[in-house]
């Protein structure tokens, strides 16, 4: 899956020789970092800069200009180009559209190959066809599946919030040798998994999202999992990993197979 909408210049026209592009979305950020020439980012998404949000190392992204996504803030900076994920405030849309400048806003990959289709794209578009292909052929040799069995794994977020079957995240899974249990607990594609119901069946390994930045394990503390200590292994999963493709993929899967490597084959 591609790019879901596009406005301004058609997708045909030629790129400019001196592109400025102008990215609202911290996914895009990191893809950008990648194919890119540092010249040619002309602003990056505040989320970047946000220890809690990025997928890029902090110290770069603090080289790039960042806003948070207002019309305002976006015109000024005179892009050719601009790049979104598929949400966009109806106002920032009207005013490129009055600029003439090109917005091309791209969905959420539900799976390694959409992201590596997005990523091509995206190359393509700044005119860096070749440094797309170099990333995209990384992404997809390092979420090359594992042979072996599947283990029993959920990712859980704050709250509960379970990604399901048809998601990126699902897609990792089973792809470093883990089976996805949300669809044993009859979960949607994103939904929220009560305590109770996880403790009844338990998974074999539970991967707590965010507990890394907070500085320590709260869902692996608490008294229920640690009932169940024998049968849960809690391995903290960073929440960077969580909402992106792209090079988000390769860390992802780095951090996915280091845990499934403890099971043997």
């Amino acid at each position: 899956m591609g790019a879901v909408a596009c406005m301004g210049l058609a997708s045909a026209a030629p790129v400019p020789a001196a592109l400025r592009i102008v990215s609202i979305n911290p996914c895009i950020d990191a893809i950008l970092m990648r194919i890119a020439d540092p010249g040619e980012i002309a602003g990056i998404s505040h989320y970047s800069q946000d220890a809690r949000a990025s997928s890029i190392p902090l110290e770069v992204a603090r080289r790039f200009h960042a806003t948070s996504g207002t019309a305002e803030e976006v015109v000024a900076l005179r892009p050719d180009l601009v790049l979104s994920g598929p949400h966009v405030a109806p106002s920032t849309i009207a005013a490129l559209k009055r600029m003439k400048i090109r917005l091309v806003q791209y969905p959420v990959p539900d799976s390694v190959e959409e992201s590596v289709t997005q990523v091509r794209e995206m190359a393509g578009a700044i005119g860096h066809a070749g440094r797309g292909d170099r990333l995209a052929r990384a992404i997809a040799a390092a979420a090359r599946p594992v042979a072996g069995d599947k283990i029993p794994a959920l990712i859980w977020q704050g709250g509960g919030l379970v990604p399901g079957a048809g998601t990126l995240s699902d897609d990792l899974l089973a792809r470093s040798g883990f089976r996805n249990m949300s669809a044993a607990y009859g979960l949607k594609k994103w939904d929220v998994l009560p305590l109770e119901y996880l403790v009844a069946r338990p998974p074999r390994v539970l991967f707590s999202v965010g507990t890394a930045e907070a500085g320590g394990d709260r869902l692996a503390r608490h008294p229920a999992i640690r009932r169940l200590a024998t049968q849960i292994a809690v391995a903290p999963y960073p929440a960077r990993l969580m909402n992106c493709g792209g090079p988000t993929i390769i860390a992802a899967m780095a951090r996915l197979r280091a845990v499934r490597k403890g099971f043997g084959r």
